[in-house]
């Protein structure tokens, strides 16, 4: 599919549509919920950008694209139009999360203590992922309260932001910078 217009001037009034076309104002939970998870998926991008090539930068790019099929179940208000096939987020998606967050945590050694975000660059860019996932993960809950949203969406946001604090354990070690235990300073 080629795109001919970027611009539509639907917008220009303080509202866009959802998937099926219906109307609703930008400042709708809605939105900033699906708004959130692209925000994740560009910051995404730019971890894509500094990571070696290799198996964890391949699963970045899928998570992405998961992430589309996120912002697409997210943009169908499902109480007027039903949800496409590429709105839904297979069950199998969360389990490879945790499959990958328990093969990544076994190759760390064991640490006690709480760890300040940081190390590298491409390990702080991970952390940054990871509390923009937390922040879609609170939005998507809120717009749950009002709207229906599938479990499995939840789930998977959940275990996604599970999955960067590990990756970006393991981009650390694996370049060999100590992370920054939390030390109490009111002590």
């Amino acid at each position: 599919m080629k795109i001919t217009r970027v611009y539509t001037r639907t917008g220009d009034k303080g509202e866009t549509s959802l998937v099926g076309g219906v109307r609703i104002k930008k400042s709708n939970i809605r939105l900033e919920a699906y708004g959130t998870v692209d925000e994740l998926s560009a910051q995404l991008g730019m971890l894509v950008a500094m990571m070696d090539n290799g198996e964890e930068r391949q699963m970045v790019i899928h998570v992405q694209n998961i992430l589309f099929n996120v912002c697409t179940h997210l943009a169908t208000d499902q109480s007027q139009t039903p949800l496409y096939p590429s709105a839904r987020v297979p069950e199998e998606e969360v389990k490879l999360l945790e499959e990958r967050v328990d093969m990544l945590m076994k190759k760390l050694p064991e640490r006690q203590g709480f760890i300040l975000p940081g190390g590298c660059q491409a390990a702080c860019q991970a952390h940054i992922c990871r509390t923009v996932c937390r922040r879609a993960e609170r939005r998507i809950a809120a717009l749950s309260e009002e709207a229906i949203v599938g479990q499995e969406v939840q789930q998977y946001i959940n275990r996604l932001s599970d999955y960067l604090f590990v990756l970006a354990k393991i981009i650390n070690f694996n370049t060999g910078v100590s992370e920054i235990v939390w030390e109490n300073a009111c002590k």
